[in-house]
């Protein structure tokens, strides 16, 4: 496969490729995607290209991390076929589930090998979303993606239609099909749990109201002590290792919003009744060997070195390592052997967690797909 990377900023002039790509990442500042229709005129230049991307808390790209920028990476295969779908959540009532049944469906099955799905990052229920497409999709077919962000703003984000254009409370996908290409996902965390496994007594889908029949914001808040004045934004820094049954592992689960008048915390997803949640916490060490173990994942069962990885990492991690954040991804490109790579800092990741498993959406970890044509 050619791969070209363009960067925009707010003073770049237009560019274009030296070739004429098929399918045409676009991952960026929200505001500069709403300001500049860079997009739309990538789309006219090339109509035929497919296009899939979001808004960021965080733009990647080679083994540099940006904010303000816009990151296009183009993409032209030699064998390998895409498909594309989209759907807005509004036509479906915000029901996440079935706007994951949906979006597959568009997607000819015939062939089908992987889906990278990008989603609205605040409306979206990401467990439902991924229910939805599992129930939808061959067992043979693997599944990853993001949740578009917005920075630490939780205020509104865009994601890239396939034709190029921004749409907000919306849902896409591109479907890669032939044995012309390798696909290999890792997903790893770093956080480190504390305290004692407290009961969830009052939960519905992703909002959580009691845990140990105490009001769940307030409970949350003891916790936080003076950090509890910046939530949501602060609740990055300590999210919630979730598990809903023993012979699962914990998942970890990130705030999204709260609500001071019924006590309640929003996660990006569920949250059942009856599971038991424990805080976590970070140190820099751990999470960048968690973004190392991600990378070691994406290489079991792979042929050779990817030409091209999709790094979809949280943005807790970005506000937790600061000025360190670039390690992580160099630590992912060292492992991978230096590929072409692009990516977002997300409000939601996802992939199995191990080859084998089922597609899962996750907080707080780094998410790696590679590809490599045969």
């Amino acid at each position: 496969m050619d791969i070209q990377q363009l960067i925009y900023s707010n003073d770049t002039a237009s560019k274009e490729f030296s070739f004429t790509p098929d399918l045409i990442f676009v991952f960026g500042n929200r505001e500069l995607l709403e300001n500049r229709p860079i997009s739309q005129q990538l789309h006219q230049i090339y109509p035929h290209a497919v296009f899939s991307g979001c808004s960021t808390a965080g733009e990647i790209a080679g083994e540099s991390v940006a904010d303000n920028s816009i990151v296009i990476t183009g993409i032209k295969f030699k064998n390998t076929r895409i498909e594309s779908a989209a759907i807005p959540l509004v036509d479906i009532h915000y029901n996440s589930n079935e706007a994951g049944q949906r979006l597959v469906s568009q997607l000819p099955p015939e062939g089908l090998k992987h889906v990278f799905v990008i989603s609205d990052g605040i409306r979206v229920n990401g467990t439902d979303l991924v229910q939805g497409m599992r129930a939808g999709l061959a067992p043979d077919v693997t599944l990853t993606g993001g949740l578009a962000g917005d920075g630490s703003k939780f205020q509104k984000t865009v994601i890239i239609e396939p034709n190029g254009d921004l749409a907000s409370e919306s849902v896409a996908a591109i479907g890669f099909y032939g044995d012309s290409i390798s696909i290999g996902f890792g997903s790893r965390g770093g956080w480190d749990s504390f305290g004692l496994d407290r009961r969830v007594t009052r939960s519905r889908d992703n909002v959580l109201f009691e845990i140990d029949d105490q009001p769940a914001l307030d409970l949350y808040k003891s916790f936080l002590g003076d950090r509890a004045k910046d939530l949501p934004a602060s609740g990055l820094l300590f999210p919630l290792s979730m598990r809903d049954s023993e012979d699962r592992a914990p998942v970890v689960r990130t705030i999204l919003g709260i609500s001071e008048e019924d006590k309640s915390l929003t996660f990006a997803g569920d949250i059942p009744e009856g599971s038991f949640v424990r805080l976590m916490k970070a140190n820099n060490d751990r999470l960048i060997r968690g973004a190392e173990e991600a990378a070691v994942a994406c290489t079991e069962d792979m042929p050779s070195s990817p030409e091209f990885a999709l790094l979809v990492s949280c943005v807790g991690r970005k506000l937790v390592l600061k000025q360190m954040v670039e390690e992580e991804v160099e630590s992912v490109s060292d492992v991978l052997g230096r590929p072409a790579i692009a990516g977002f800092y997300s409000y939601g990741e996802l992939a199995p967690f191990n080859k084998n498993e089922s597609c899962e959406l996750h907080n707080q970890t780094m998410t790696i797909t590679t590809f490599r044509e045969v």
